[in-house]
């Protein structure tokens, strides 16, 4: 299936460019990892292919309510899958890539991440990240609380 390969390659080349990626074959489809641990998969369910991210459950609500998302069927509702055989908006795929390697990503990681030109990573409207900047800690919270 040619454009499966296609959207398998600009998939890959996406998830390898961020911040200490790799690809890693393991369940009998490609993986891609943040340092160790896995934020996005390219499989096939029900001979159809699909696209896998690992996000929070609130992004999670909110994509299942579109029609091209379903429930990844592993995961422990940790992850939320998009057909890839119809098209897709690949600055949409970008920023949920871009969210699901947050989830997973050391601090490190994810400090070069914002370091990276964002023109490289156009964001989409559909879903607007909280900056880690705009959320405060428990302890900030606290004080505000008794404050």
């Amino acid at each position: 299936m040619r454009s499966a390969d296609a959207v398998l390659q600009k998939f890959r080349d996406l998830c390898l460019s961020l911040p200490e990626t790799s690809e890693v074959g393991s369940w009998g489809h490609p993986n891609f990892r943040a340092g160790k641990r896995t934020f996005a998969t390219f499989e096939w369910i029900s001979d159809r292919p699909s696209i896998a991210f690992r996000l929070n459950t609130t992004d999670i609500n909110l994509l299942l309510r579109r029609k091209e998302f379903f429930v990844t069927p592993y995961g422990r509702g940790q992850w939320v899958s998009i057909w890839a055989d119809a098209p897709l908006d690949w600055r949409f795929v970008s920023d949920l890539l871009r969210r699901s390697y947050r989830v997973v990503a050391l601090k490190r990681m994810i400090s070069a991440l914002e370091g990276k030109c964002e023109s490289e990573w156009p964001a989409n409207n559909a879903l607007q990240p909280t900056p880690p900047s705009a959320v405060p800690s428990a302890r900030k919270r606290r004080s505000a609380r008794r404050g």
